[in-house]
């Protein structure tokens, strides 16, 4: 494991051990934050620790054509209970993503303080992107609520998924597979979803190797 420095590098990917650690330290600026989504590094730590980056391998990522909708989900979408947002709210579903995990994590929760401002920052620049979900009050649709929602980091070619939240059934489900729709149109090669997880495996992800997923980032 590397100690970072105020200089703005990270050691090789390769360098991490079994479980993607890679280096300690450095901070949350968004030049460091964006040359580590383009190095295939993320951060990921509890409140009271250090800064910690991790680079695992294998990867989980969706392929956006590879995407999987079941036949209730079809069902759901047809009802046009929810209408899905793209950057209105970003603040918000943050916030949501950061009240969830403690809720289930019991008073902790890995996204700190410092790593929300961050991130809201880089959405001011552009960087930082947002889906919301709101579910629909009324008949009319003029009254409604967020009930779910994800954000990530838009890198052109490659969407960073970094947490998404649900209230109702759902609706997280329903954020990403929208995602993952607008990003097949628009030619992304693939959303990283870094860690496997029983969830996203439903929706189409599968792991790749980390050396694979680093081609993608270059292209």
């Amino acid at each position: 494991m590397y100690l970072l420095s105020k200089e703005l590098i990270f050691p090789p990917v390769h360098f991490a051990n079994e479980d993607g650690l890679l280096a300690v330290g450095g901070d949350l600026s968004v030049e460091r934050l964006l040359l580590a989504y383009k190095s295939g590094i993320f951060p990921w730590y509890n409140q009271g620790e250090p800064i910690i980056w991790y680079s695992p391998n294998p990867r989980m990522v969706l392929f956006p054509e590879n995407l999987k909708i079941s036949k209730s989900m079809r069902q759901i979408i047809r009802k046009e209970e929810f209408t899905v947002t793209y950057n209105q709210n970003f603040e918000a579903v943050i916030s949501n993503c950061k009240t969830i995990f403690r809720t289930a994590d019991q008073g902790g929760t890995w996204i700190t303080h410092e790593m929300q401002q961050a991130y809201i920052e880089l959405h001011k620049k552009g960087i930082a992107k947002s889906v919301e979900v709101w579910q629909h009050l009324d008949s009319a649709q003029c009254n409604k609520k967020l009930v779910g929602g994800l954000y990530g980091i838009d890198l052109g070619n490659v969407f960073c998924g970094e947490s998404m939240f649900s209230k109702v059934s759902n609706a997280s489900k329903m954020a990403f597979i929208y995602l993952a729709q607008k990003l097949e149109k628009e030619n992304y090669k693939l959303i990283d979803c870094q860690v496997y997880n029983n969830h996203l495996a439903s929706l189409g992800a599968d792991e790749i190797s980390r050396e694979a997923f680093l081609t993608y980032l270059k292209n």
